[in-house]
């Protein structure tokens, strides 16, 4: 029997420890006052408690709420809540008056009992927080109290040297009436049982067995007695001794015949509780144990010394197996089981019970098809193996190994040929090769200095020699090592289904490499690994703790699903993968094998078969896309995706700007248009442009695209549409891109700004324009004779050196992949980069036409339809289309091709951040919604997107050094002084200015009653507390401190509104109203709105005749102190409600723990 460590902790002396039923979580009580609440399986701290003065002795998790129950030297029971958003204490339990040794939840009811050193027992009812029962009868020190698991009994032990078993079954029919202080009721709710006498000193510890009638008791007389309890008498039935000290703690084995004991000698023991003798002890040099506990549902315990706690099993549940073709060989409590994966038949086919320790289970199986015989070994006796057949006919009387089996010592065995196996005697450091009749046939010495720990199948008279930094291949004939590679101590090996490729499982790593050991990648896990299978196609599927995942060669993995408790994986065929459970029992699970048979396609270069994936499977995704872009296939899914938007974000994402064309005049949205545009100005087809800034009547960018490219004909033709719409701004603008004079003095003229209109006619040589002007403005030359001499204007429209009108911006060129070949034969895509038949004369005609009827046109609602109205192919001739041959000399394609871009600062910014903010502000939109996926649940992101862009515009500027070159980014750091490695991001929305600006807003709104705009105030301040940054721990508490006080406001706020919705929709339901006012004034907030929901309940329920619930409201808005004239108000509803009885029955108990959640 072996320890096996699964977590270790150092701290102070832990008196303590509690097991949660179904998270990996395990509290810890600490001799310096605080509680500790680990992760064990990450091997985290997750939290931890310090409210209570002096040691903390006793500490229980509840079975199914989220509920910590402490109890300490200050003689006080605390209650906390252990979820992550509102770790606190709910309420303390006082009561006792002496040190409080123990504390427990019962399994249904909402009692907890203590243990004290005031001599009694305490049973405290959690929900109305009163003390139901009190178990008096002990003359010394209680050490321990424990309900039973099924039972109404309670056992306890005490320093007077005695184990007492209650029976409280009387408080299930009902609760005592008198006070706290009184004991005149308590004991016909319990009676003492038992009395059970036999320890020689007191007892420290004493329990039940989880199913049969028996006690286990533990005490200073260094012994563990044994009881058996029947309907009228109790009994001791044996004693255990082997401790050189006093007992601290004992424990029934939840699954086997075992007890377990710790004690001040500084051992862990386990002894057979059948033949009370010892079976195992585990010695620490140092350490005296305190306590012991045991997980109410795994093979777990737990047990704290005076340095910390450890975590350990006492066998291994990882089952033995071998698989070969259909057929799985298992070894399931000591007997090894045939299973078929096809019919799923499970017969029993031998008997091991008589291999190594009837404790211990068989560590591995080697299979001999051939022979039809096995290997099994076993870690007992410092390693054994028996050989055995198998027998032909399955389903009848199952023999015992020791039949026929042959035997022998060593700590690795396995089948190498069809009629040799190799031993590893770990000793010696020799390998010993045997025949089937168990003779040997040579043996060899370690080819390596490393000490061998492992030997495992590596082909056809090949070993696999596995050292604590490696592992050789070793070949049993020439006797010589053909290669070595680098690794963590290794576990397991699983080799692929051909025998190509080989993974080498260690604890937190995956090494997978040929048949010749060249290494292909190497995967770390944060947690451990527990097994692995080859899929048929090559890919690696491997389980963790918690999940099932991938691995591709090349080193790509991935999540396939979760799981709720860890498997071994023996088969993986097409979708169904074939498991074994951690009770040996095998299952199937069904997985998609989509994903990585997609990335494998990629990996290998086979396009046919990624093709047909995409044709076949609903792949699209983001994290496929961002796959795709991460391998340069940005197109890929583009071609083959059905749905239009996910398709037009697709060509927008790699810039195919005709699949982008295409789709949004389908989808016809303004935000499709102006994405398309912003992507058309980045690959300088202003023709793409042009047109999205006609469907969306964006008429300013238009014109100032026609400035650009030199379209003076369009230019006029905005003039006249400007004039038709009646804007002046947008007259002006044209006028001023044209460089007519006259039109831009009109303007200025009918919207009455004659200094200005004047000063444009003088400056620009329009004498008699101006004195025009100056005489419509009622002035004469005289009243002008103060002002300075005015200078001719030089403001005019730059020349058209080169009109670009009909002409696309050149830009490099990417060239053409296989899958535009492959859509170019056949494929239902066939688009020419750059639509030469798009112009914009057309609908620039259409726009005037239309004006000039009454404006019809400009504000039409009806749809286009193709090839009229925006789409103008039919209207205007295609035009000639500059090439990238064109417009970039061929001597230069060498050179652009060679050119290669350094590490961007955004990809820096990405690169050093876990926040979702720095990724926004860095571009990497993507990215960011999968940190705010992953740390927080987000998966709609809509309300997100203005966010999104002022984060990131706030983070950039650009400059134009010189008219003629375009303009530079320049990035806003956070900390310029930084290295350009560890830069970040400035992020002008920080915690501080939240809460000065929108948080103090909305405190104010409530104030005033304006709940409306409160909810609205408060859904902002949430959305920005999603992209806010910390550096510091008490930033991120004063973070989640403000999160939760947004989020209890706006649950309040919603409450109100949906009551008055209710009064004013349905005044008759008056019960709905009174549970929400109820609710409202349930909420956490701050004392002058805590006190507006208060007096709103108090109100609601008075005017709605439940005086009872109204002076509940009334006694707690008298503790918050409000003002006399509030306070005097409240006492006359708590007098009202005196004597007085509710109409209206409510849903609602301010006693009972409960948590009201906002559901949108």
């Amino acid at each position: 029997m072996q320890m096996l460590t699964k977590f270790e902790s150092k701290s102070n002396r832990v008196k303590g420890l509690a097991f949660h039923p179904t998270r990996p979580l395990l509290a810890a009580s600490l001799h310096n006052g605080s509680v500790q609440l680990w992760n064990y399986q990450m091997g985290t701290l997750v939290d931890r408690f310090d409210e209570h003065d002096g040691p903390v002795r006793g500490v229980a998790l509840h079975p199914t709420r989220p509920l910590l129950v402490t109890g300490g030297d200050d003689y006080k029971v605390k209650v906390w809540d252990i979820r992550p958003q509102g770790r606190r204490c709910l309420f303390t339990l006082h009561g006792h008056l002496d040190y409080v040794r123990t504390v427990m939840f019962h399994h249904e009811m909402p009692w907890i009992i203590s243990a004290s050193d005031d001599q009694t027992i305490r049973i405290w009812n959690s929900t109305s927080r009163n003390c139901i029962a009190i178990l008096t009868g002990h003359s010394h020190y209680i050490m321990s109290a424990q309900f039973h698991p099924k039972e109404d009994l309670v056992v306890s032990a005490s320093m007077d040297q005695t184990v007492r078993v209650w029976d409280i079954s009387g408080l299930r029919k009902g609760t005592p009436q008198q006070q706290p202080g009184s004991f005149d009721t308590f004991d016909s709710f319990s009676t003492v049982k038992y009395v059970l006498e036999g320890h020689d000193r007191g007892v420290n510890f004493a329990a039940f067995h989880p199913t049969l009638p028996l006690i286990v008791s533990a005490g200073d007389d260094r012994q563990i007695k044994l009881w058996r309890m029947s309907d009228t008498k109790a009994w001791e039935v044996d004693t255990c001794r082997g401790h050189f000290n006093n007992v601290s703690s004992a424990l029934f084995h939840p699954r086997h015949e075992l007890i377990l004991s710790v004690g001040e000698d500084k051992t862990i023991r386990v002894w057979d509780m059948s033949k009370r003798t010892a079976v195992q002890t585990f010695r620490r040099e140092h350490d005296r144990f305190w306590v012991l506990t045991a997980h109410p549902e795994l093979n777990l315990f737990a047990a704290g010394h005076d340095n910390g706690l450890i975590v350990f099993k006492l066998e291994r549940e990882r089952p033995a197996f071998s698989i070969q073709n259909d057929i799985l060989y298992y070894i399931r409590d000591k007997y090894v089981r045939q299973h078929d994966l096809s019919s799923g038949a499970d017969v029993g086919v031998l008997s091991v019970r008589k291999l190594g320790s009837q404790w211990v289970q068989p560590r591995t199986l080697s299979y001999n098809p051939a022979e039809r015989a096995v290997i099994v070994t076993s870690p007992a006796d410092n390693g054994l193996y028996e050989l055995v057949g198998l027998p032909k006919d399955v389903g009848g009387e199952l023999r015992d190994s020791t039949s026929d089996g042959k035997r022998g010592q060593g700590s690795s065995a396995i089948f190498v040929a069809r009629n040799r196996f190799a031993v590893l005697d770990k000793t010696s450091q020799t390998i010993q090769i045997r025949d089937l009749s168990n003779t040997v046939t040579k043996s060899v010495s370690a080819p390596i200095a490393s000490q061998v720990n492992e030997i495992f199948y590596g082909g056809t008279a090949c070993l696999l020699l596995s050292t604590s930094n490696a592992v050789v291949l070793y070949d049993i004939q020439q006797q010589k090592a053909l290669a070595e590679i680098s690794a963590p101590p290794v576990k397991y090996v699983v080799w692929s289904p051909d025998g190509s490729s080989v993974a080498l499982l260690s604890k937190h790593s995956i090494t997978i490499a040929n048949k010749t050991l060249a290494q292909s990648c190497l995967i770390h896990e944060t947690i451990r690994i527990k097994s692995a299978a080859w899929d048929d196609s090559g890919v690696l599927i491997y389980s963790t703790l918690n999940h099932i995942k991938y691995a591709l060669p090349n080193g790509d993995n991935g999540i396939i699903r979760t799981l709720e408790q860890p498997i071994y994986l023996t088969r993986v065929k097409g979708k169904t993968i074939y498991c074994l459970d951690r009770s040996a029992r095998p299952r199937t699970i069904s997985i998609d094998p989509t994903e990585f048979k997609f990335k494998l396609a990629l990996v290998k270069n086979n396009y046919e078969e990624v093709l047909q994936i995409i044709r076949t499977s609903n792949l699209v995704g983001q994290s496929i896309i961002a796959y795709l872009q991460k391998k340069g296939f940005p197109e890929i899914a583009l071609h083959f995706v059905q749905d239009k938007n996910t398709r037009f974000e697709l060509a927008v994402e790699c810039g195919n700007l005709d699949v982008a064309l295409e789709t949004a005049r389908v989808i016809d949205k303004p935000e499709c248009w102006n994405r398309l545009a912003q992507q058309a100005l980045l690959q300088g087809n202003h023709k793409v442009v042009e047109t999205a800034y006609q469907r969306t009547k964006n008429f300013d960018r238009l014109s100032f695209l026609y400035l650009a490219t030199g379209s003076s004909e369009k230019l006029g033709k905005m003039q006249m549409i400007a004039e038709k719409r009646g804007d002046q701004m947008s007259k002006f603008h044209n006028a001023l891109y044209a460089g007519d004079v006259f039109a831009r003095v009109k303007v200025l003229r009918d919207v009455g700004m004659y200094p200005l209109a004047y000063l444009t006619a003088k400056t620009n040589g329009l004498t008699e324009m101006a004195n025009e002007i100056l005489a419509q403005s009622g002035r004469t030359e005289l009243d002008l004779e103060a002002m300075a001499e005015i200078k001719p204007s030089t403001l005019q429209p730059p020349p058209i050196i080169t009109s670009t009108a009909n002409l696309i911006w050149p830009s490099i060129s990417t060239g053409e992949n296989f899958f535009d070949k492959a859509l170019a034969n056949g494929g239902p895509l066939d688009y020419a980069n750059g639509d030469a038949g798009v112009d914009g004369a057309g609908p620039l005609d259409s726009w005037a036409e239309d004006e000039a009827e009454g404006g019809a046109g400009a504000q039409a609602d009806e749809e286009a339809e193709e090839g009229e109205g925006w789409d103008l192919d039919e209207e205007v001739e295609a035009e000639k289309v500059l090439t990238e041959a064109d417009l970039i000399p061929a001597d230069d394609e060498g050179d652009a091709a060679a050119a290669k871009p350094g590490i961007a600062e955004t990809e820096l910014w990405v690169r050093n951040s876990p926040f979702a903010a720095d990724h926004v502000a860095a571009g990497s939109f993507e990215t960011a919604m999968q940190l705010l996926n992953r740390q927080i649940g987000a998966v709609e992101f809509a309300p997100l997107k203005p966010l999104f862009l002022s984060i990131y515009r706030s983070a950039h500027t650009w400059h134009t050094p010189t008219p003629s070159l375009p303009p530079l980014q320049l990035h806003v750091r956070r900390d310029p002084r930084k290295s350009p490695v560890t830069r970040l991001p400035i992020i002008k929305r920080t915690l501080s200015s939240i809460k000065q600006l929108e948080l103090a807003e909305a405190y104010k709104l409530v104030l005033g009653a304006k709940l409306a705009d409160a909810a609205v105030v408060l859904r902002s301040i949430l959305l920005l507390l999603m992209l806010v940054t910390v550096t510091t721990q008490d930033e991120a508490n004063d973070l989640h401190s403000v999160i939760a006080s947004a989020r209890e406001y706006l649950l309040g706020v919603t409450l109100e509104l949906e009551r008055r919705k209710v009064v004013a929709e349905d005044p008759s339901n008056v019960r709905r109203s009174l549970e929400l006012a109820a609710y409202f004034a349930h909420c956490k907030l701050q004392p002058p709105h805590k006190v507006i929901a208060l007096r709103n309940a108090m109100s609601v329920f008075s005017k709605g005749k439940n005086p009872v619930g109204a002076a509940r409201f009334a006694e707690k808005l008298i503790e918050l102190k409000p003002d006399a004239r509030v306070i005097t108000t409240a006492r006359q509803i708590v007098n009202a409600g005196a004597n007085g009885r509710d109409m209206v029955e409510i849903s609602y108990d301010e006693f009972t723990e409960f948590e009201v959640r906002l559901v949108r």
